[in-house]
């Protein structure tokens, strides 16, 4: 969200292959790279009308800003970073919603960094500047419902070379977020209220997913990738306490046989609902790492 954003995980797992592209992520990671370069052959014209900024989105009417900025980038950098880490994680929650709910809870979450974003800011927190550009708040929405899906799941990351857990980054990347707004000395306070927004919307969205009841699932003929699908192969390095899975009961197998052979839009609301209950059921019996 701005120049100064961190660097993203390089790979989901170092045992598995980054899951295929999926239609949605495919085309946002498109659209960022066309709208950029556009943004610079043009002078910055696209950044000028597109870039969300108080004043204008809220007390002005440009209402779109909401979204155009989430399609903006202020440097190569800010949209590599971005870019990789939809690349990573857009598909593994791109198969948990489906084609337009996952759609729909990316540009949520956007929209949910520029409102921490200008709240933060009226109240005199943070510095408004001249608006906030970039994916992040969609991405950090991501990565957040990502850990809570398969909190377990591990990742190496590019910078620094460790390995951890996908809660643990979670917990990592709110840290440095809240540190960011509260002791501003690194100078990307709004890009960081932003982030904090995104993570917020995306956890609200994916702890309650019936939000996003009224939007058709989409995503036929794509698999979904079950929180069980997560886990790596043979012993993990740090045994996790818990772990996720939705096998056991009959009718949860009957539905997760129908979602592998038929995509998640074959189902009834009444098996989307059992699916989610059984999830959220088995997700407030997980133990945070200790």
């Amino acid at each position: 969200m701005g120049t100064a954003d961190r660097q993203y995980p390089r790979e989901f797992s170092r045992q598995e292959q980054a899951p295929r592209i999926t239609p949605v992520t495919k085309w946002l990671l498109i659209i960022n790279v066309v709208v950029f370069l556009a943004d610079v052959m043009s002078g910055n014209l696209l950044g000028y009308y597109g870039t969300f900024a108080v004043r204008t989105a809220i007390f002005e009417g440009f209402i779109w800003e909401f979204i155009t900025f989430q399609f903006l980038h202020g440097s190569v950098g800010h949209i590599l970073f971005n870019s990789i880490a939809l690349y990573f994680f857009g598909p593994i929650m791109e198969r948990w919603w489906g084609t337009w709910k996952f759609l729909a809870f990316y540009l949520i979450s956007g929209i949910g960094g520029a409102l921490l974003y200008s709240l933060l800011g009226l109240m005199g927190i943070i510095d408004l500047g001249g608006g906030i550009v970039g994916a992040s708040a969609g991405i950090f929405g991501i990565l957040i419902a990502t850990a809570v899906v398969a909190p377990n799941a591990r990742i190496a990351l590019l910078f620094p070379p460790i390995e951890l857990s996908m809660r643990t980054l979670a917990l990592v990347i709110l840290g440095i977020a809240v540190f960011s707004i509260v002791v501003p000395i690194f100078g990307n306070e709004g890009g960081e209220a932003g982030h904090l927004g995104g993570a917020i919307f995306g956890f609200i969205l994916i702890k309650f997913p019936r939000l996003l009841g009224w939007i058709g699932s989409g995503g036929r003929n794509m698999d979904i990738i079950r929180p069980r699908a997560f886990q790596r192969g043979g012993e993990a390095k740090l045994r996790p306490h818990t772990h996720i899975n939705l096998r056991g009961d009959t009718e949860i197998d009957r539905i997760l046989d129908k979602v592998s052979s038929a995509g998640f839009a074959s189902l009834t609301d009444e098996e989307r609902a059992k699916l989610h209950a059984e999830h959220e059921r088995l997700q407030r019996g997980t133990n945070p790492d200790h």
